[in-house]
This record gives structure tokens, C-alpha cells and sequence, in this order.
């Protein structure tokens, strides 16, 4: 000190630098967190006076200074859980193999294991005989269109004529190809054996649907169960009179039915003739005696026995245990 300098000053200098290293000394001893508080510093606190989005703004400021890129990426990651919730409840549960088997446009819906309503004793029999049998592939899903195979012909047999068109699904596929199931059906209905049999039907091949009388159409097994109805949860054809249309199964036309014991041609000429017999204008009926060749117009594609035809509820037929043979034709016993 010199003899200039006035001492009061001086020592409250001193004084006052003592105080702020005790200071430092004794915040370093305790070893505090270099880290601010969430509560606002009462030497920066910006007062009653101050607006709402400053003092938005400095709480801000101070909890980056705290928290660093924490403080940006929690509210990131918030916003992305909330987004993958509502994602997930808009999504669909995934399927399981059960659910997905079977999609509507390339698989056959399963057959229930539960009778007919009108179905009677014996039914697991009938099932067993009423089911498509193995054997080969089938297109299970057509287009839903169907394309003429050309081949008019002249007419043959004498009676009432019939035309008809020979008809093939556009998307179902076989052995032959449409021209071979062409030359199937036309061999099938000129045989004395077939309806020409009883001197009273004519039929002859056009090429023009809509000069058609027939239309005998090979169909996939789900456009034939479309068009014919599945209410007994068969296999089958059918004639759809509306639509001047035979229609003609693919499934029983690769596979037969157990009746027939794996005889696939004799199989394709029953169905042939029993479909052109109900666009002919008959009905089914049961068999007559047991051992007797079955009457063309039996539902042999479901069996030969009418205890099983009358178990799965088909046009009334009654139980009465005789059971046929399999037959192809409408008077097998022409020559």
C-alpha cells in the first residue's frame, strides 16, 4: 500500500477477492453438478414484465444447456411411437395358414364336415362316395367366359332336333385341348347307345351360341360352382336352362367319380349324356334294382346307391337299399 491510495477502498477490495475464491474453493470441494437448474435463475429470471414466449424461449435454452440433443430427440422418438401405434392398429392382424388357405381366386372352399340339412342315415358313407376322387390336375379358376370350339357338323339321328355348341371356359386347361373335348362330346352323343338311341332326338353341331339349343360348356370347378349352386357341398354339373347352358364340371371331368372306380372315359360319357338328357327335359331318378346298370338319369356322380343319395338330401329319393352299377348310357342295350 502506498501513502496515496486511501486504505478503506483498498481492504474492501481484498475483502471482496477473498470472498469470491472462498467461493470457488469451497463449490469445487462439494463437487457439485456442472448442470442448471430447472428453475429459473432468480438472476436471469426475466420478471413478471417479461412475455410468455420469452420466457418459453429461456426455459428452453437453459434445459438444451442441461440436456444437450437429448432435449431435441425425446420429442422425436415420442412422435415416432405414437405414429407406429396408429400404424398398427390400422393394419390388419396377419393371416394364418388356415385363414389364408383357400383365396377366393385360386382355391376351392373347403368342404364342411356337416350333413345336408335334408340329409339322412348313412351319411358318412354317402360322404365318402359323394367326394371328388384323386387323380389328375384340374383348373380350379376360370375367366368366367367361355369360347366355341369351330366344328358344325351335319345332323344325325332322327327325331326332334337339338343343336348345340361345344363350349370350353377361356383359362381352363387339359389334355387335348378344347378340340379334344370336342371330339369327346360328339362321339358321346352320335353313338345308338346315346339319346339318338331311341329314334326320337336329332342333334347336329353349329358354331353361332346364339343358334344353339345346347351350349355344352366345359367349366372350372369354381365357375361351375357359381353357376350351379353348392348347396349339397359336392362336386357336380348341372343344366342351367336360363342359359341354355350344360355345364359341364372340369374337376369331375379330370377325376371322375368313386362310382365309376377310376374309369374316366365312361365317367365323361355319363355326364355328357345325363346333362343333354336334363336340357332333353328329363328328371332325376333312383335306382331301379339292385344290380341293375343305373338308370342314366341317377346322380351316379354322388354314388349308385339310393340309401346314399337319399343321406345327402338330394331330390327325395328313399333308402331303400338297392344299389346299381355305374352306367354311361341312356339304352346301353342298342347295338
Amino acid at each position: 500500500m502506498t501513502p496515496d491510495q486511501p486504505a478503506g477502498p483498498r481492504r474492501d477490495d481484498e475483502r471482496a477477492g477473498a470472498r469470491r475464491a472462498q467461493g470457488r474453493t469451497s463449490r469445487a470441494e462439494v463437487a457439485e453438478p456442472l448442470a442448471a437448474s430447472w428453475d429459473p435463475d432468480p438472476e436471469s429470471d426475466p420478471g413478471p414484465g417479461a412475455t410468455r414466449a420469452n420466457r418459453r424461449r429461456r426455459r428452453f435454452a437453459r434445459a438444451a444447456s442441461t440436456y444437450g440433443w437429448r432435449v431435441y430427440a425425446v420429442p422425436v422418438l415420442i412422435v415416432l411411437t405414437v405414429l407406429a401405434v396408429l400404424d398398427s392398429a390400422r393394419s390388419p392382424a396377419p393371416q394364418t395358414p388356415e385363414a389364408s388357405a383357400g383365396s377366393p381366386s385360386d382355391e376351392a372352399p373347403a368342404v364342411p364336415l356337416i350333413p345336408h340339412p335334408g340329409a339322412g342315415p348313412g351319411f358318412g358313407a354317402a360322404k365318402a362316395a359323394a367326394e371328388l376322387p384323386g387323380g389328375g390336375p384340374f383348373t380350379k379358376r376360370g375367366a368366367g367366359t367361355w369360347s366355341v370350339v369351330p366344328g358344325a357338323g351335319p345332323k344325325f339321328g332322327t327325331g326332334k332336333l337339338s343343336t348345340y355348341t361345344v363350349e370350353v371356359e377361356d383359362g381352363v386347361e387339359m389334355p387335348g385341348g378344347p378340340r379334344g373335348f370336342a371330339t369327346t362330346v360328339d362321339a358321346t352323343l352320335n353313338n345308338p347307345k346315346s339319346w339318338m338311341g331311341s329314334g326320337r332326338y336329332a342333334f347336329r353341331r353349329v358354331d353361332d351360341p346364339a343358334a344353339a339349343d345346347i351350349r355344352i360348356s366345359l367349366t372350372s370347378q369354381l365357375t361351375t360352382r357359381e353357376v350351379c349352386g353348392f348347396g349339397i357341398p359336392y362336386d357336380a354339373s348341372c343344366w342351367k336352362g336360363n342359359l341354355k347352358r350344360v355345364v359341364i364340371n372340369h374337376a369331375r371331368w379330370a377325376r371322375g367319380a368313386v362310382a365309376f372306380q377310376g374309369n374316366i372315359v365312361q365317367y365323361q360319357q355319363y355326364v355328357i349324356n345325363h346333362e343333354v338328357g336334363h336340357a332333353l327335359g328329363f328328371q332325376h331318378v333312383p335306382c331301379e334294382a339292385t344290380g341293375e346298370l343305373a338308370p342314366i338319369m341317377m346322380q351316379q356322380t354322388w354314388g349308385v346307391s339310393n340309401d346314399y343319395i337319399a343321406a345327402l338330401g338330394s331330390d327325395g329319393v328313399e333308402a331303400n337299399g338297392q344299389v346299381c352299377e355305374p352306367n354311361a348310357w341312356p339304352f346301353p342295350a342298342v347295338d
